[in-house]
């Protein structure tokens, strides 16, 4: 059974129809040029944003569950994250946990090392770079442990070993059965980690499926509006302008 099914979501002037199933241990990229509507299709699916259509999870709809019980099943990482309050970054990891009503030291300082910021426990979350913040947020998200992650741009601001490295995290979440779905715009990255791609233009979905379908030179560049080059079979792939 599909871990989380979307049925004909439709936001005005953002999403158009859209529909999809992620199953256990997949991870989906949603793709597309800007204002294409992927942080419109993730806020719906996190329940954030009153779309048309139906969202069931594990084939119950979405509506059913409190928003505690949705927060115990679906974490939700936006694309800017920011404090009000000058925490400490295991404080902030902590707050992960509210769902469940409980402080999980295990579960806190698990996200912690998963996400390279263990020896940033103590300091203030307002004195560490736009990467580390990054970062400390997705260790949040983890240390809920939900079923589904949905990331927007979880990899935009880190440097090239900490892309890798969250990836493989996510990609590490799958196969212990759970499902991503992320917004990202690097591609050529995506296709290393993705199962799946869901390519939006103007809202409606362009294309859908595994990386050989839609991440064609035709799909991208009517997609984009360029001319775009890509080669899949290269080691890593390669996907640019043309």
């Amino acid at each position: 059974m599909a871990l989380i099914e979307a049925r004909n979501l439709t936001l005005e002037n953002r999403l158009d129809s859209v529909s999809f199933t992620v199953e256990p241990g997949e991870m989906l990229a949603i793709i597309g040029p800007n204002g294409a509507g992927k942080s419109s299709l993730l806020q719906s699916l996190a329940g954030l944003l009153p779309a048309g259509g139906d969202i069931f999870f594990t084939g119950i709809p979405l509506h059913s569950f409190n928003p505690v019980g949705r927060a115990r099943q679906i974490g939700f990482l936006p694309q800017f994250c920011d404090s009000a309050w000058a925490l400490a970054v295991e404080e902030i990891v902590a707050l992960g946990r509210l769902p469940w009503r409980d402080r999980d030291i295990y579960a806190i300082h698990q996200a912690m090392r998963e996400t390279g910021v263990e020896d940033m426990a103590q300091k203030n979350i307002n004195q560490l770079s736009g990467g580390e913040q990054a970062r400390v947020w997705l260790a949040r998200v983890l240390a809920g442990v939900p079923r589904i992650i949905l990331a927007d741009e979880p990899v935009a601001s880190l440097d090239l070993y900490y892309q890798g490295k969250i990836l493989d995290i996510l990609r590490q979440h799958t196969r212990e059965g759970r499902a991503v779905i992320l917004a990202i715009h690097d591609l050529a990255l995506a296709a290393r980690y993705c199962d799946h791609f869901c390519l939006l233009k103007q809202g409606r979905i362009h294309a859908f499926g595994p990386p050989e379908t839609v991440l064609t030179e035709a799909n991208l560049s009517d997609a984009f509006g360029v001319s775009i080059h890509v080669d899949l079979a290269h080691s890593p792939p390669i996907i640019l302008p043309a």
